[in-house]
């Protein structure tokens, strides 16, 4: 790439990673770049640069390490232990908030992604940072079916322990079946494609779902 380029690149997504908690990405040249590896990479950086620091006591993930050690609550109030409750499967881990546009722009093509997995393939975990009666309502409204975590927002909310210290939605993750981040992604999907090819996914045996 042209030195021009790379000083473009890092400029557009520096300015994303200024502008908001919630990436409004549009099929734009922005929304391009951050789609590709370099510019997630750089747009990872900045964003972790401008970030507050975690609080005392608080375990960072970052990619290659252990998920940590965590409980949340489930759409029903049930305790969830992670990573334990995803073990022995790859698992995508959509962070997400009712009042994130991209967000739920994103989420058809994740429980389309989910469906076709069915039972032998990576599986769709969402956590939505937001409250339980807002999620319980959505999801309700928008037959969203792969299971769904809760966690108060905040700076030791479960995003910001899986890799996102500066808050931003959507962020996704790729956790491999022995609980390590294979991936993290800053912004929304395009669709189930690009879901599959971010996640590298095979399909998976048939009727296993």
């Amino acid at each position: 790439m042209p030195p021009n380029r790379v000083v473009l690149l890092v400029a557009l997504l520096a300015a994303l990673a200024g502008a908001a908690t919630s990436v409004f990405f549009e099929p734009t040249i922005a929304y391009r770049l951050a789609g590709t590896d370099v510019g997630q990479q750089v747009l990872d950086a900045s964003l972790k640069a401008r970030a507050p620091a975690a609080p005392a006591g608080i375990t960072v993930a970052e990619k290659g390490g252990l998920v940590p050690a965590m409980t949340l609550k489930d759409i029903a109030g049930n305790p969830v232990e992670l990573p334990r409750a995803w073990a022995g499967r790859p698992t995508l881990v959509n962070l997400w908030a009712t009042w994130c546009a991209p967000c739920l722009k994103e989420m058809p093509g994740l429980q389309a992604f989910a469906t076709e997995q069915g039972g032998n393939g990576v599986q769709v975990v969402g956590i939505a940072l937001d409250g339980p009666d807002a999620v319980q309502a959505f999801l309700r409204q928008h037959r969203i079916a792969y299971p769904v975590l809760v966690d108060a927002p905040g700076p030791a909310d479960a995003g910001v322990r899986l890799g996102n210290p500066a808050g931003v939605l959507p962020y996704s993750v790729l956790v491999s079946a022995e609980g390590r981040i294979v991936k993290t992604r800053i912004g929304p999907f395009a669709d189930k494609a690009d879901i599959a090819r971010w996640t590298g996914a095979r399909n998976p045996t048939p009727g296993g779902g």
